[in-house]
């Protein structure tokens, strides 16, 4: 398993949806329910899944096939405890026991800039996406200089998960948006 546990989130998983992060992670949220396409019976897989919230309301969408992933057990909890009628698993985003072209949704909101081996997770997506499938990522995107500013304090603070500076200002070429949201 090539993700790192970052141990801030299995102390606060069970108080995480009300926490400042969790709060801040709100406005992801809703980004992410209104803009998955879904139709009922659909299978949709969330990498990063922290507590479900995401599956959890893309369920009360639609009839989906829900499974989570995630690498802090307590977080799978409270996902199970949300969504128990899916399948939660603690795996890495990179390396997941799923067959084949599983998917036809694969969501991953708020978890991106945690994943250590983005060229794995990109390997992973494209091998469990069905032909015709769609991959959603929310994650923030702030100003270089923050960003720089933030990673700083993260390695001080010996802190797992870094805020991505990409030398072009915009995530890898594997990915196509799918919106015009900031």
């Amino acid at each position: 398993m090539s993700e790192k546990k970052d141990f801030k989130f299995d102390k606060k998983a069970e108080k995480y949806d009300d926490s400042y992060e969790g709060k801040l992670s709100e406005k992801f949220y809703t980004l992410v329910n209104e803009n998955v396409q879904l139709t009922d019976g659909m299978t949709v897989l969330e990498m990063g899944c922290g507590t479900g919230t995401i599956l959890h309301r893309l369920s009360q969408r639609c009839s989906i096939s829900g499974h989570g992933i995630d690498v802090e057990e307590k977080m799978l909890e409270q996902a199970r405890k949300k969504c128990p009628d899916m399948q939660i698993i603690n795996c890495s985003c990179d390396n997941t026991p799923f067959e084949d072209s599983s998917f036809d949704v694969i969501v991953a909101c708020m978890a991106y800039h945690h994943f250590p081996d983005k060229d794995g997770f990109s390997k992973e997506c494209a091998r469990l996406l069905k032909k015709g499938g769609r991959l959603y990522i929310a994650d923030p995107k702030l100003p270089l200089p923050i960003r720089k500013v933030l990673n700083t304090a993260l390695d001080i603070h010996k802190i797992n998960g870094r805020i991505p500076i990409y030398v072009t200002d915009s995530p890898p070429n594997w990915f196509s948006p799918i919106c015009g949201c900031a």
